[in-house]
């Protein structure tokens, strides 16, 4: 069986064994790499557009239209990210929200109803 040996620096010492040892190497993954270089590309790009945004103010009639079109731009984004959920959930929420409407319409329902018969009964009506 071989035997693990850990090397360090600071040692110069020579293995006076004859069995070979295994020692760790680093492995790169390549998917690693190519994921931190979209990253880097996807935040140099973000920075140059910024920029770009940044150096020419439209004339002064256009710049509600110009506002309008990145708020609508940046409304578009987002609703990309969104998780929409499928046709099953949905419907679950959906009897959700009318179950709790209906149970607060009959809680209310009976306070009111209650209150008016007190309120009765206190002014003798």
């Amino acid at each position: 069986m071989a035997k693990i040996t850990r090397i360090k620096a600071s040692d110069t010492s020579k293995k006076e064994d004859d069995e070979p040892t295994i020692t760790r190497k680093k492995v790169v993954v390549k998917d690693k790499k190519l994921e931190k270089e979209n990253r880097k590309e996807l935040k140099k790009k973000e920075k140059s557009e910024k920029k770009k945004a940044d150096g020419k103010k439209p004339f002064i009639l256009f710049r509600p239209f110009v506002a309008l079109f990145k708020y609508l731009r940046d409304s578009w984004k987002e609703l990309r990210q969104v998780r929409w959920p499928n046709r099953k959930a949905t419907w679950k929420m959906v009897i959700a929200v009318l179950l709790y409407t209906a149970l607060f319409v009959v809680l209310i329902s009976l306070l009111d109803i209650f209150f008016t018969w007190l309120f009765n009964l206190i002014l003798g009506n």
